[in-house]
């Protein structure tokens, strides 16, 4: 059996800024609607970024504007909240708005076991710290699934784990610490109890990427409006994943991108230290230099 899901992320809907076309998020959502329509998929996923920010009440107006649109998708949706959508709101409005709960959740679909990992998405500013927090009750219910996992398992998340790197992101190449979570090594350990294939989806970077850590895919979709890429013009990605025992990932728009996967629940030799602080390395060394 296969499962095929559609995918879209970091909407952005709102004023342009940057590289970030939301003047033509609500257009590309009606394109959105009549892509799913066309894709044979049982599913949604919106990895989260609905909106560019503004303040307390045009978010809420912003919010309001894309749950109208996800309207005319015909397909049942699994929402995410980025950290675009929790500046100025709090997770339970973006429930009310969204019409659906946004805390952690695991579906069993055609073979697989979807875990919608809601973590903490808010990028905390102070003179402390600022950036992501992951939080222990995330971590903890990460790992109790991975180790519970009786079927492949599909983690989604809005922030990617995988720390890969950023290196000509417009974003994040300069800024990599606000590209994932803050110990994210730890979030990876908990992926790596898993006894089943394990692929991990996320958005927020706005580029699509594949990075393979101790046998896990991470894969990263590009936003819907970013146009880092494109010369200014919206990327307008629309994906399908296809998850059976291989995986299928296409994305559509101006920045297209395929990928096909073989998940596997072997994990990968754990890496040496550096190598002047290994005794055998060391010692061996020494031994030459004898």
């Amino acid at each position: 059996m296969t499962l095929r899901l559609a995918i879209v992320a970091d909407i952005h809907h709102g004023l342009p800024s940057a590289t970030k076309r939301g003047d033509t998020a609500l257009g590309l959502m009606e394109e959105f609607a009549r892509y799913v329509h066309d894709a044979a998929v049982t599913h949604v996923l919106d990895l989260g970024d609905r909106i560019s920010d503004a303040d307390h009440d045009t978010d809420l107006r912003l919010q309001a504007e894309v749950a109208e649109a996800f309207r005319a998708v015909d397909k049942p949706i699994w929402h995410l909240n980025g950290n675009h959508d929790r500046d100025h709101l709090s997770v339970a409005q973006n429930e009310e708005i969204l019409g659906q709960g946004l805390g952690h959740e695991i579906h069993d679909i055609d073979g697989w076991r979807i875990a919608l990992w809601r973590a903490d998405s808010r990028i905390y500013r102070g003179a402390d710290h600022s950036g992501f927090v992951l939080r222990e009750a995330d971590l903890l219910w990460l790992s109790r699934t991975a180790q519970a996992a009786d079927r492949p398992l599909l983690v989604v998340s809005h922030v990617p784990l995988s720390g890969h790197s950023q290196i000509g992101n417009y974003y994040f190449q300069n800024n990599p610490g606000l590209s994932t979570y803050p110990m994210a090594e730890r979030a990876r350990a908990a992926l790596a109890q898993a006894r089943v294939p394990v692929v991990c989806l996320a958005g927020h970077v706005h580029w699509n990427t594949v990075n393979t850590v101790d046998g896990i895919p991470h894969l990263t979709q590009q936003s819907l409006t970013e146009s880092f890429t494109n010369g200014g013009e919206p990327a307008g990605a629309m994906g399908v994943i296809e998850l059976g025992d291989t995986i299928h990932w296409q994305v559509a728009g101006a920045d297209p991108f395929r990928a096909e996967l073989r998940p596997t629940a072997q994990r990968w030799t754990p890496a040496l230290p550096e190598f002047h602080a290994h005794p055998e390395l060391r010692a061996r060394h020494s031994q030459s230099k004898g």
